[in-house]
């Protein structure tokens, strides 16, 4: 296939419920004749499917991958499985208006599901002879429900484009029923093979199965991991991933709608420093893909379709300034023995027991007896940590604390200042600064502060580093 001068653009799951407005703005709006094509459009599930399908993301609410991992009767997951196909059948049919839509659609779910049912009581069968383990296939399984979701939401985007006139092509990447074994790339060039962009807008499914194994190595991640290897293999002329809301200076929630600005152009190094502090841009690795493949990522926002929204590539930036002020609750997990100094292997240690609960680093710091590491993890996890640390070195003070870890980002915060004004701002408004801390690199400045803190800092530390622009970055009314 010869792709021509094209974009490749995601839309999350939150924005696909609302994907009926999305037609009529940003997929089709004024466009019509060949203005509609030269686009790869790549859809997560309909907002809410996927954590009915593996569980919440944030409330931990088993989906059907928990129960069936955890089955004592097959109730429990096949009651889930229902829900999940009723859960479809509402978000299609509040999205499809024609009768021959809907009947296709239902028809679609319910071969979808009723396939993973089977696959899962053949699976339960299987593994009843003791040879099989089942616990060796759960991330298959994982695989296999993942992909229903954006596999039915790709599906039923498609009707619903070819009703309104574009000639919209569902391009289905979940390996159903395939029983060939390829990788990402391989899949990705299967699956676009036959497309003519310059006449057909390919509605792609975010999840890939493939011999590498998406959900493995990126879990929730993996939609954004889809998107960006096909901009990449396609050597698209941007990436855009339409979201929201604007990628802008703070939460307007925190700091007011008047004072919060649009990002507008940032770069790669600015998107992973705000996913360490959990406020993805875009995924870590999906952001590496197109970083080294020279792709250039735009973040924009859905509902405003003529806003050019933020463009991240590799630029420097051509002033030193402060460009976004966030926050993330943390543990500062410590290790205080007086012996430690001239002594190696503390820290070694410290990250084995860290990797080894599966506890995220955000940031560390150390003097001649003491291993400060802040880490983002559930109080639970931190005390196994402890627990491991305390019988390693028994003479050894090892305490956790909560707190928030405020940070104030940009592409070159030389000569900013940023710390010694943080710091002075924080000390006029009265917010207690437990750890401060600033790299050579010159990119992030980090606060640690009380937990109960963190919304008036990072209030405060915009106030003292943003200018205020006077644009409202407030979502619009539906």
């Amino acid at each position: 296939m010869n792709f021509p001068d094209h974009t490749v653009e995601k839309i999350g799951g939150t924005s696909m419920s609302r994907i009926r407005e999305l037609r009529d703005t940003l997929i089709i709006g004024g466009r019509t004749g060949a203005s509609l094509y030269h686009r790869i459009f790549v859809v997560s599930a309909f907002g809410g499917i996927t954590n009915l399908l593996l569980e919440h993301k944030k409330s931990g609410e088993p989906g059907v991958y928990a129960l069936f991992a955890n089955d004592d009767n097959d109730h429990g997951w096949l009651d889930a499985l229902t829900r999940v196909a009723d859960a479809m059948s509402e978000a299609h049919n509040g999205v499809l208006d024609n009768p021959a839509d809907r009947a296709r659609a239902e028809d679609f779910v319910r071969d979808r599901i009723e396939g993973a049912r089977s696959c899962l009581f053949d699976l339960q069968r299987l593994c009843s002879y003791g040879h099989f383990r089942l616990s060796s296939q759960m991330m298959l399984v994982r695989e296999l429900l993942s992909g229903l979701g954006e596999a039915h939401s790709a599906f039923v985007t498609s009707l619903m484009l070819q009703r309104a006139g574009v000639n919209a092509s569902f391009v289905d990447l979940s390996g159903w029923r395939d029983e060939s074994e390829c990788s990402l790339e391989e899949r990705i060039a299967n699956g676009l093979r036959d497309l003519d962009l310059a006449s057909e807008l390919p509605i792609v499914t975010g999840y890939a199965q493939c011999r590498e194994g998406l959900m493995r190595e990126y879990d929730r991640g993996y939609s954004e991991v889809t998107f960006s290897s096909i901009a990449a293999f396609t050597k698209a002329k941007e990436a855009i991933i339409h979201k929201e809301f604007h990628l802008s200076s703070a939460d307007p929630a925190l700091v007011g709608t008047a004072a919060v600005r649009k990002l507008g152009h940032t770069n790669y190094d600015v998107a992973d420093q705000l996913s360490n502090m959990g406020m993805e841009a875009i995924h870590p690795n999906a952001a590496k893909i197109l970083r080294q493949s020279n792709v250039a990522l735009r973040v924009t926002n859905a509902f405003e379709p003529s806003d050019p929204g933020t463009l991240i590539d590799s630029q420097p930036a051509k002033v030193p300034a402060v460009e976004i002020v966030t926050s993330l609750d943390a543990v500062a997990l410590e290790l205080f023995e007086q012996d430690m100094v001239g002594v190696k292997g503390y820290d070694a240690a410290v990250l084995e027991a860290l990797r080894r609960h599966s506890v995220r680093i955000i940031s560390k710091s150390s003097n001649a007896n003491t291993i400060i590491h802040y880490v983002e993890a559930s109080l639970k996890a931190v005390r196994r940590v402890t627990s491991d640390l305390e019988r390693v070195y028994p003479s050894a003070q090892v305490s956790a604390r909560s707190l928030s870890i405020v940070s104030a980002i940009g592409r070159d915060l030389s000569g900013v200042q940023a710390l010694g004004r943080g710091l002075a701002a924080f000390d006029k408004a009265g917010v207690e600064v437990i750890a401060a801390h600033q790299t050579p690199r010159n990119v992030d400045v980090q606060f640690a502060v009380p937990r109960k803190s963190a919304e008036t800092a990072v209030a405060v530390l915009h106030r003292a580093l943003i200018p205020e622009t006077g644009r409202d970055l407030r979502p619009k009314a539906a």
